[in-house]
């Protein structure tokens, strides 16, 4: 009871109890446990380095690599130093590794040290099969402090362009989030490969504008709680915890422009918030995807994946995302536009985050309970 209240008072206001959950989700599908004993994991990841190794982040700054089923005794890397205090939602938040990370080691974190400082940086692991990396290889690549424990966002991905992506939310500053010369309320976007590291790419949308972070790659979002890229098309996919009413699913195809402004706080989902009625929509993005709550149990959205892997054939080209609140998972059907996402599972896990296996699985990640599912058809 105590770590479920945690994950409520930490991830977001409020932790009503779920109603009507509405439609009949999927009875085919089911989450088989694949690893346990975390202490409120956050996210979960592989290498793409043909190891099969999952990298499991834990908020309090450890990361285990589970081989085979079995959870490896020895931190892979144990970054709790480096780390202030655990309020609000501080903490270790994202590990993306390189592309190339089997020949070059590089991996990428997303952290709040001791002064409120949201750090991104950059470690080596050598060799790269090595069993855990050396603290001493940090580098901090970018940091930016804020004044809330809030709406921190903190995941990092690389994208079909070879860039880091990283998401910050708004910092607890609704405001900030339209503000370009702040960084919080958007996705950044950074290459990492070139002779200055990092540096900003050529065409990310406000290099040269005056005032405005040229690391901005979209804005105007409340709080990323995890993106991710179709690992076929390159679409990219942000899923926005909302405020009172709505959660939201935004979706840039694959080689569109950035400079999006997916329109915090000014709209929440698809409707006005400030002000409530007759806002200005102009220049703004609305969500490809909304549902609203408490109506269907959900109150805070957790960004998932497209599904690409084999196991499911039935979910193949998919979106299966979940709920921190209601702990059901989410699909948006391939081929559909802007309906209401379907339930696919209910689960009375704290669905706080999403991962894929090398084979493109889906793995769960549930705050509370410390453990991590995959999701298989269900039977004999």
């Amino acid at each position: 009871m105590r770590a479920v209240a945690l994950a409520c008072a930490v991830l977001i206001a409020g932790c009503a109890a779920p109603s009507d959950p509405g439609p009949t989700p999927d009875p085919t599908l089911e989450l088989t446990p694949e690893a346990s004993g975390f202490v409120n994991p956050v996210a979960v990841t592989n290498a793409g380095d043909g190891s099969e190794r999952l990298f499991v982040v834990e908020r309090d700054g450890l990361v285990f690599v589970v081989e085979g089923g079995s959870v490896q005794e020895t931190p892979y890397l144990d970054l709790s130093g480096a780390l202030g205090d655990r309020a609000g939602e501080n903490g270790l938040l994202g590990l993306a590794f390189h592309p190339s990370f089997a020949s070059n080691g590089r991996l990428f974190t997303h952290f709040v040290d001791d002064a409120r400082g949201n750090v991104l940086a950059e470690l080596v692991a050598d060799p790269p099969s090595a069993d855990t990396v050396d603290t001493g290889t940090l580098e901090v690549l970018l940091r930016v402090t804020t004044t809330s424990d809030f709406h921190v966002g903190g995941h990092v991905a690389f994208g079909p362009d070879g860039y880091l992506y990283a998401g910050l939310g708004d910092g607890g500053v609704a405001a900030a989030a339209q503000d370009l010369a702040d960084p919080y309320g958007g996705l950044l976007r950074l290459d990492v490969d070139g002779a200055v590291v990092p540096s900003v790419p050529d065409d990310n949308p406000f290099v040269g504008t005056s005032g405005a972070r040229p690391e901005t790659w979209v804005y105007g979002l409340r709080n990323p709680w995890r993106f991710s890229f179709d690992a076929e098309t390159g679409d990219l996919w942000i899923a926005d915890v909302g405020e009172d009413a709505v959660e939201e699913i935004n979706v840039l195809p694959a080689g569109a422009a950035g400079g999006a402004n997916y329109g915090w706080p000014i709209m929440e989902g698809d409707r006005c918030y400030s002000p409530a009625t007759d806002c200005d929509r102009s220049g703004l993005t609305l969500p490809d995807f909304v549902y609203t709550h408490p109506s269907d149990g959900g109150r805070s959205v957790t960004g998932g994946y497209v599904y690409r892997g084999a196991a499911i054939p039935q979910l193949v080209g998919s979106y299966v995302f979940g709920d921190f609140i209601s702990g059901e998972l989410l699909v948006v059907r391939s081929g559909t536009d802007g309906s209401e996402p379907e339930p696919l599972l209910e689960t009375s896990y704290r669905v706080v985050g999403f991962g894929v296996d090398e084979a493109d699985e889906i793995l769960v990640v549930d705050y509370a309970g410390g453990g991590i599912y995959r999701l298989v058809p269900s039977g004999p």
